[in-house]
């Protein structure tokens, strides 16, 4: 994990479980004698996540509905450490201020930015529950209202019009792509993910997920040179725009994009434990 990451150590179920005394019924003994739950357990997940959010960032509440996705923080907290890498790097020194695309029910993105950097965040995303269960995420914790705002695109078609609003700057956009090209993919993505935890197929998976995060037509490839198509529309209005690349073999066809409307490009490697991601930023040049 990046070597700021506060989650590069085990977690602390004792004092997780006593900010968020709901944790407790799934904290059990391993074999190993040391604290632990059951990953693949959608609640215990669920309680973990909440009781992260209450201890180390200050929230005092934090939930999401039924069956949207429950994300790995300290994985989230990596994408959002190595932007801050990123524009660093690259010379970013105005106040920061992004944009995340797809910020789903959980607004892990915007809470993890608005809290570790200070960062001004907007969260967008097409479905109307994830919009208000993100809504109420933010009320639940009066000071995010400071810092984070939810928007709703009403239309499909589009990602970053009809949210971007006229004279507006961001120093970044970010984005988990939905990465499964139809439901039956994202089903067998699923039951791959089921067999790798030694579960049975019918079980329900820890992390949930809507259709709409999780799978689109044309799959994470297409979506992204959708994006990327449509980010030029508003290259006056974004410094950097980034999206994580969860299939190492799409990155052909988005430099392929990239390349066609000559922007500067770069792709930044992630590593957590044994798992290697990667997001691609590009800007268009003044």
């Amino acid at each position: 994990m990046h070597h700021k990451n506060i989650h590069n150590t085990p977690y602390n179920f004792k004092e997780l479980a006593a900010s968020n005394p709901k944790l407790i019924p799934y904290v059990s003994i391993s074999p190993q004698k040391v604290m632990t739950i059951d990953f693949a357990d959608n609640e215990a997940v669920l309680q973990l996540n909440r009781a992260i959010l209450i201890n180390q960032y200050g929230l005092s509440d934090w939930s999401i509905p039924n069956g949207y996705l429950c994300p790995p923080i300290p994985g989230r907290a990596d994408y959002i450490h190595h932007i801050a890498d990123f524009l660093k790097d690259n010379s970013v020194k105005s106040k920061v201020k992004g944009l995340d695309i797809g910020v789903g029910a959980n607004c892990i993105y915007p809470i993890l930015g608005s809290r570790i950097y200070n960062w001004k965040m907007v969260g967008a995303d097409i479905n109307e529950v994830a919009i208000a269960s993100s809504t109420k995420n933010i009320n639940a914790t009066p000071d995010l209202k400071e810092h984070i705002e939810v928007r709703h695109q009403t239309d499909n078609s589009n990602i970053f019009k009809g949210i971007i609003k006229k004279g507006e700057k961001y120093q970044f956009s970010m984005c988990n792509p939905p990465f499964h090209a139809s439901e039956k993919e994202a089903n067998k993505g699923t039951k791959r993910k089921l067999q790798n935890l030694g579960l049975e197929t019918n079980s329900k998976l820890n992390f949930g997920g809507q259709a709409n995060e999780l799978w689109c037509n044309g799959g994470e490839a297409l979506f992204i040179k959708r994006m990327i198509k449509q980010s030029e529309e508003f290259k006056s209005q974004v410094t950097w725009f980034t999206c994580l690349v969860s299939k190492k073999e799409n990155l052909r066809k988005i430099y392929k994009q990239l390349d066609k409307l000559k922007v500067t490009h770069k792709t930044i490697t992630m590593t957590q434990g044994n798992k290697q991601s990667r997001f691609v930023a590009w800007k268009f040049d003044k």
